[in-house]
């Protein structure tokens, strides 16, 4: 009859170890508080997206700063749709697909794409591990969790107030696509019954960061 006890003491063991890795590590309070690394200016990134609902997602995002765009290429899982959702510094985005449904909707937006130093300011919370690495941790203006590597300062996941959470599976700085791939498809800019097409007070779905905002 020991063996349940047993059985029940190691279940505890885990469970305490499981409860203290879901906590921040603090540093001495003499220290410094570590401030987030800037965007690099150009990137590529892979996301893997897990939303609210527990879909899941795969992101390319192409961040440009020099040039004022900003893309993100998404795709659900076992699903073969591609959505496109292009963003500029002058507030333009557009949604849209590139298969036979020609799909495509816009908005004209108040703000542009992030800035580089978009995390100036963050809370920061401590250190924590995620997905293997140690991390720094902040809090943006109660939207979103950051999580960037220690050594490397590499972002790593990040978590926003809505429920979705992002890994980031790749981080190439200095990345930059084709020109050509940035522009939007001739029909986001046709009339269809004497409206415009791309004509939305918002765009529908569109970037990850933005609707988490």
């Amino acid at each position: 009859m020991a063996y349940p006890t047993v059985s029940i003491s190691l279940l505890c063991f885990f469970l305490l170890l499981s409860s203290l890795s879901l906590t921040f590590i603090t540093s001495d309070a003499t220290d410094p508080a570590p401030t987030p690394a800037p965007w690099p200016l150009q990137f590529h990134s892979i996301l893997l997206m897990k939303n609210a609902d527990k879909s899941l997602q795969l992101i390319h995002l192409w961040y440009d700063w020099p040039n004022g765009r900003n893309f993100n290429i998404i795709q659900d899982q076992l699903d073969s749709k591609v959505l496109y959702d292009l963003e500029w510094n002058n507030g333009t985005s557009f949604f849209y697909t590139l298969d036979d449904s020609k799909e495509c909707r816009s908005a004209q937006l108040e703000v542009g794409i992030l800035r580089p130093n978009w995390l100036d300011g963050a809370n920061y919370l401590g250190q924590k591990y995620v997905n293997g690495f140690l991390c720094n941790v902040w809090e943006k203006v109660d939207f979103i969790w950051y999580y960037e590597d220690v050594v490397t300062k590499r972002p790593v996941h990040w978590l926003f107030y809505t429920g979705r959470a992002a890994d980031v599976m790749t981080f190439e700085v200095g990345a930059v696509l084709e020109d050509e791939k940035w522009q939007a498809p001739v029909y986001c800019f046709e009339k269809k019954d004497g409206f415009q097409r791309n004509t939305l007070k918002r765009v529908l779905g569109g970037s990850f960061l933005k609707n988490s905002m």
